[in-house]
């Protein structure tokens, strides 16, 4: 299948006895080449440290983030491609959990909070900068494969 993706999760009991719920939620995301990521659920009063790692990441996390990313490839992409030289990139988003019409957990909304910062003889006007953000969340695949609400919430421009 053309553009398939892979990825691999990999978890082991160990000395843990699974079945009176006091296991490890530590485990490995491997991706292409080697590429390895330690995940685990977030520690809470039900799954305290160390039965969840905190400095793992979780699964909404990643999937925050599979979506962060796939943005700033493409915004970047359609920056270089209009002649914008970006200097920074940063987006600290936030998603929020809530009930579908199932009743089943989702994640409901999801803010992005794109910090971009730009230099060179080309900067663009805001309008510009809306119409990238526009233009790489139309062609994010992650976009595209969620039901989440997508919104954008950029601080205010900076140039160097």
């Amino acid at each position: 299948m053309a553009g398939a993706h892979t990825a691999t999760v990999i978890w082991e009991r160990g000395d843990d006895h699974l079945l009176n719920k006091r296991y490890s939620r530590a485990h490995v995301w491997r991706f292409d080449y080697g590429c390895e990521v330690p995940g685990s659920c977030p520690p809470s009063k039900l799954i305290p440290v160390p039965l969840a790692k905190p400095d793992a990441v979780d699964p909404g996390e990643g999937h925050l983030a599979s979506l962060l990313a796939c943005h700033m490839l493409f915004f970047l992409a359609f920056a270089a491609k209009d002649g914008y030289r970006v200097d920074f990139y940063v987006d600290e988003a936030e998603g929020v959990l809530g009930k579908n019409e199932r009743g089943r957990l989702f994640m409901e909304r999801i803010t992005l909070r794109p910090d971009v910062t730009f230099s060179g003889e080309t900067i663009p006007a805001a309008d510009a900068i809306d119409q990238l953000h526009h233009e790489a969340h139309e062609q994010c695949f992650i976009a595209n494969s969620l039901r989440s609400e997508i919104v954008f919430d950029p601080p205010p421009l900076k140039f160097v």
